[in-house]
């Protein structure tokens, strides 16, 4: 039963994903008439590779191996995964029509700094990076988090590394933004 309800959840992730990049299409062709440019973004194909890859790899893992529910690990790696979606449609609401999942140069149509954006300057990379480490967890995957995050943890210093590049070069970005942390108030 417990393996059923996982891969369902699954499968909503990735609707909901699916989902998504609908509004980020939508999004991105209302900017680009703006004015906005869309950015080269060389890591946004490995992007999608690991979200469906941790899909995949989250479901033949639990499958195959037979990982084990374990409910404690269950209840707080779903409530983590909870928070981080919490979170990430906070900034999808703050963003409102500058959110996309490719980078663009959209800040001469405006800069956010409402929301999340008050403290940081990436708050949906932080999110879906703890998002893609819980969701595996809710049933044990611990092979596919594992190799999720590294694999995350690299594709995000790339596209984060370019986005910033992209960004900071518009002065007004610069002067709203370019102070704040990346991912956590007060740490970095």
């Amino acid at each position: 039963m417990s393996v059923a309800c996982f891969l369902a959840l699954l499968t909503a992730v990735a609707a909901l994903r699916l989902w998504e990049m609908r509004l980020s299409r939508r999004n991105q062709r209302v900017l680009a008439e703006r004015g906005a440019q869309k950015a080269a973004d060389p890591v946004f194909g490995w992007m999608v590779a690991l979200h469906a890859g941790v899909l995949l790899g989250a479901a033949v893992e639990v499958v195959l191996l037979r990982r084990p529910f374990a409910p404690a690990l269950a209840a707080a790696m779903g409530a983590l995964f909870l928070l981080a979606n919490a979170a990430r449609w906070w900034v999808v609401r703050s963003l409102a029509g500058h959110w996309n999942v490719r980078v663009m140069a959209s800040a001469p149509l405006g800069v956010v700094t409402h929301g999340p954006y008050r403290w940081v300057r990436h708050p949906n990379y932080a999110a879906v990076f703890v998002e893609m480490l819980a969701l595996p967890m809710i049933h044990t995957a611990w092979l596919t988090a594992a190799a999720g995050g590294a694999a995350h943890a690299l594709v995000l210093r790339r596209r984060i590394a370019g986005e910033d590049r992209l960004l900071l070069a518009d002065p007004a970005y610069r002067a709203a933004m370019g102070g704040k942390p990346r991912f956590v108030p007060g740490l970095f």
